[in-house]
């Protein structure tokens, strides 16, 4: 039959489609209901994926406005200083922990303070009474320099603008108990009610001096009227802020003349200087100074004299002296609610009077050689990285480049302390008066600040103490110095792999790095020496990648503050350091492995990323918007890593999702080895 073979094949076709059908269906409706593939937690959101764990066991407490890694470092360093004066206190081993241990139990000995009054300063107070003529006033005030309690005018030494290898003596202005030298002159109604508040504290602190209460609002309106002499030469804060505008080399033989009644030569003598040159940038303000001197009555610098001393003192003092300064200066000043608890209040104390003392003990204990020599191993990694990234660096000509080159050359890095210690030789402190050895550790460490002046001293000492965990950059020494304190996690952990460990040490190492050649880093060149090595072309270069920086944190939320986003411009400086830092740490690591497998690529990022965990109320997270020149800790984790196709690689991120910019996006510094892996 003609149609027998077509419809035998249809029914056969419609048979096979029949039994096919349940099959066909179920793969028509999976392919119907199919989902993209999930994204990786990694791939979305770094910041919250490797720190994960952070997040479940840290909560904010209630009246605490922010909790982070960093700030947990902080606690565990501030933690170790406490456990050590403790060690100090009991069972002290050699000298400067037996001074630091009676230190320590001095201050705990709240009742001790409590029965010692005003007796710690008695002996200051007795050489300010002995003033009888205007000549006598001199001596008095370089007298209260030595024990650290400076009076009229700031002198202290640092950096010799002219020779970078040296320190001089500055002669800058102070004697003011007011913050703003505008204070004394305004005449707007909050600052007129600050300064009669002010007025109040003195009057207080003046009858604890022994001046009588009768005496106190006229002994009180005087030292205002001294203090407002003085801050009518004053500069303006913001004139401060320029180093150069505060610098004045001057010869020391021209003082005896020049400043005859204030005898700043024979000041200059008092404190065990002896060099050629000081810095005055101020010569109004001295030579007011110097006419108030022989102008005023002694009695009224005698006022002046006592109320600075009992201001000075005063938080080391009975509880009759701490209540009316923390009032004005803590509460009202400060906007502290509450005082620090006695352990802290003394630590901060023995920190500002002999922290020098406390950084040796704490580098004994708490730095391992191990650890010291592993960071210096890694940072001169990275430096060498650093070098190798400046021959592909787009923005840099062949001049630029030689000299950036010069410069990490001669890059010095400093771990731990301090090359050069200090002279522990110091008075006997004994248990008896906290007020008594916080004078004694205070004329020690002046007498240690003063023997930095001079040449070949600039290097005597850093601005951080190494109990306090800081990683930074030297500009003016052009070194790198990392403290005793930072070395420990999330920072850096010997018992991590070296991969996590360049992830986070190695890139805070390399951000400060940059900075030796960055847009602030231009201004010194290889032979320390100000001037700015870049050319415009150059430097519209690094505007051009500032601008990019910017616009990419611009872009980005502010986390917890419901609405605002990063303020670009104010973060960029620090957000070009991260990505440098990131970049630079990978370069070094990929140098120091051969084919790094695939879960160290995933430690270097994973160290990196748990050095930024926080935690912000609303109102903090808020004021971070709006004043921070830190980005948000999710973007310090996530935004360099955006940019990087070697994190795109180690976690199987595709172009254009969350964690992974497309390439025609993504910001680098160096599109060399640094961004490869």
């Amino acid at each position: 039959m003609p149609h027998a073979k077509p419809l035998a094949c249809a029914l056969i076709l419609a048979l096979v489609a029949g039994l096919a059908a349940p099959d066909a269906l179920a793969q028509k409706k999976k392919r119907a209901k199919a989902k993209p593939a999930a994204v990786s937690a990694a791939c979305t959101d770094f910041y919250a994926h490797a720190n994960a764990g952070w997040f479940k066991v840290n909560a904010l407490l209630p009246g605490v406005p922010a909790l982070s890694a960093m700030e947990q470092l902080n606690d565990r360093a501030r933690q170790q200083q406490l456990d050590l004066l403790n060690a100090s206190m009991s069972a002290p081993q050699g000298n400067v922990q037996k001074l630091l241990g009676d230190f320590w139990a001095s201050g705990l000995d709240e009742a001790a303070v409590e029965r010692d009054g005003a007796a710690p300063i008695a002996p200051l107070l007795a050489r300010i009474d002995a003033i009888k003529k205007p000549k006598d006033v001199a001596a008095a005030i370089a007298a209260l320099h030595q024990v650290g309690i400076p009076v009229a005018f700031n002198f202290g030494a640092d950096v010799d603008l002219n020779d970078l290898d040296r320190h001089i003596g500055y002669f800058s202005q102070g004697g003011l108990g007011l913050p703003d030298p505008a204070y004394y002159t305004r005449t707007d109604a909050p600052t007129r009610d600050l300064v009669g508040r002010y007025n109040g504290y003195m009057q207080k602190i003046l009858v604890l001096t022994g001046v009588p209460q009768a005496e106190a609002a006229a002994q009180a309106q005087q030292a205002i009227e001294l203090e407002t002499r003085i801050a009518q030469f004053s500069r303006p804060l913001v004139d401060l802020r320029d180093p150069r505008r505060n610098y004045a080399a001057v010869p020391v033989d021209t003082l005896g003349k020049t400043y005859r009644n204030l005898q700043l030569a024979e000041f200059l003598k008092a404190q065990g200087v002896k060099d050629d040159a000081v810095s005055i940038a101020n010569p109004e303000l001295f030579a007011q100074l110097n006419v108030l001197v022989s102008q005023l009555k002694p009695a009224q610098w005698k006022t002046y004299l006592r109320w600075r001393v009992g201001d000075a003192m005063a938080p080391y003092l009975s509880r009759a002296w701490r209540e009316p300064n923390f009032e004005f200066r803590g509460r009202l000043l400060g906007g502290q609610r509450l005082p620090v608890l006695r352990q802290y209040a003394v630590l901060d104390a023995i920190n500002q009077a002999a922290g020098p003392m406390l950084a040796r003990e704490y580098v004994a204990r708490y730095l391992p050689d191990t650890s010291r020599a592993r960071a210096q191993e890694i940072a001169a990694n990275v430096r060498t990285a650093l070098a190798n990234s400046i021959d592909t660096d787009p923005r840099l000509g062949p001049q630029a480049r030689t000299e950036a080159k010069a410069k990490l050359e001669a890059l010095k890095i400093e771990v731990g302390a301090p090359r050069r210690d200090l002279d522990y030789t110091v008075q006997p402190m004994g248990r008896g008066s906290f007020g008594s050895n916080m004078l004694i550790a205070s004329t020690w460490h002046h007498r240690e600040e003063m023997k930095r002046i001079g040449r070949g001293n600039a290097d005597r000492r850093w601005d951080v103490l190494p109990q306090q965990p800081a990683l930074s950059y030297d500009i003016t020494q052009n070194r790198l110095i990392v403290t005793a304190a930072v070395l420990q996690a999330p920072v850096f952990d010997l018992s991590q792999d070296t991969a996590s460990q360049y992830g986070s040490f190695g890139a805070l190492v390399g951000r400060e790095l940059h900075h030796a050649i960055d847009n602030k880093g231009r201004f010194v060149d290889a032979k320390a020496e100000f001037r700015d090595w870049w050319t415009p072309s150059e430097t519209a270069a690094w505007d051009t990648l500032a601008g990019r920086v910017a616009s990419q944190y611009g872009a980005y939320p502010v986390p917890m503050a419901g609405g605002p986003k990063v303020n670009g411009t104010q973060v960029r400086d620090v957000a070009i350091a991260d990505q440098a830092g990131v970049e630079l740490a990978w370069a070094a690591f990929n140098a120091t492995q051969s084919n790094p497998a695939q879960e160290a690529r995933q430690n270097f990022y994973t160290g990196w990323a748990r050095l930024w965990p926080q935690l912000l109320t609303r109102e903090a997270a808020t004021t971070l918007a709006a004043s921070g020149v830190h980005p948000p800790g999710q973007w310090r984790a996530n935004a360099p890593l955006i940019n990087q196709s070697g994190f795109g690689e180690a976690f199987g991120c595709k172009a254009g999702a969350a964690m992974q910019a497309k390439a025609d996006q993504r910001v680098t510094l160096w599109p060399g080895p640094a961004t490869s892996m």
